[in-house]
């Protein structure tokens, strides 16, 4: 009996370990630099810890440089939205595109309440990332239970997705970070490995994300050029917290101004 006592200690335990795993493995810890660069590549290396780039339109052999340079490179894709641009867009059916994206042309909500229509695009994007060398992943639009999509979106149903992808990403290697959406920390913070946020500064939002800083997880705050905010009261707040602050134009390309 002894014996059958340590044995299920053990697996208890291992399984205790497991679960824990992905937050191991793919945390980033706070005081991480981040740079954040979706347009105008440049072949420099950004003097930043963490290297935000589009998964389309970067090369393996950029992410490879990278991280020969000991960066940790992060591939973005939108996963509630339709981009007409991307060489994936017609593994999206018709039927999941829904209204338009206001003020972003050629973008479409996607109807993330039937998404086994389109999983196997999202997995293929993630498939994607790992193979380009990408170290992480960044989910845009995770906010459709608040958005005029077309389609009704329950805020469970956005949670449900937001979970899926998370499992999808550890998975894979990946780690993945939770983009905004305030309101769903409490529930996804144990699935997700750090957070970038943008505008909440302006929209008065950082501190909501403090949890993320005491379990151990970076945040790193964006704020942009057009929003006329008080750069150095951002900074100053911002860094009380224990985030990352960065100011970028919104185009997200080489401009950068950092805090003193």
């Amino acid at each position: 009996m002894k014996h059958v006592f340590h044995l299920l200690v053990f697996v208890a335990l291992s399984s205790s370990v497991l679960a824990a795993q992905p937050e191991q493995t793919f945390a980033l810890k706070p005081g991480a630099s981040f740079e954040w660069m979706l347009s105008k590549a440049t072949n420099k290396i950004p003097n930043a810890d963490v290297i935000d780039l589009d998964l389309f339109d970067t090369s393996a052999k950029r992410i490879s440089t990278l991280n020969k340079a000991g960066k940790k490179t992060i591939c973005y894709i939108s996963v509630g939205s339709w981009e007409n641009w991307r060489p994936d867009k017609k593994d999206f059916p018709a039927a999941s595109l829904g209204k338009d994206y206001d003020g972003w042309p050629g973008e479409k909500w996607l109807d993330i309440a039937h998404r086994s229509k389109f999983e196997a695009a999202m997995k293929a994007r993630l498939d994607m990332c790992k193979a380009k060398g990408f170290w992480g992943v960044e989910p845009d639009n995770m906010n459709l239970h608040e958005q005029d999509s077309g389609f009704k979106i329950t805020r469970q149903q956005q949670i449900d997705y937001s979970i899926w992808l998370a499992q999808q990403a550890h998975l894979r290697g990946l780690s993945i970070g939770i983009k905004n959406v305030p309101d769903l920390l409490p529930v996804l913070q144990e699935h997700y490995d750090w957070a970038l946020l943008e505008d909440c500064y302006e929209n008065k939002f950082c501190a909501d994300f403090k949890p993320m800083v005491k379990a151990g997880k970076a945040v790193f705050a964006v704020e942009y050029t057009d929003a006329n905010i008080d750069f150095r009261a951002f900074c100053r707040d911002a860094k009380a917290f224990g985030f990352f602050p960065l100011l970028k134009k919104r185009e997200l390309g080489i401009w950068t101004k950092q805090c003193p």
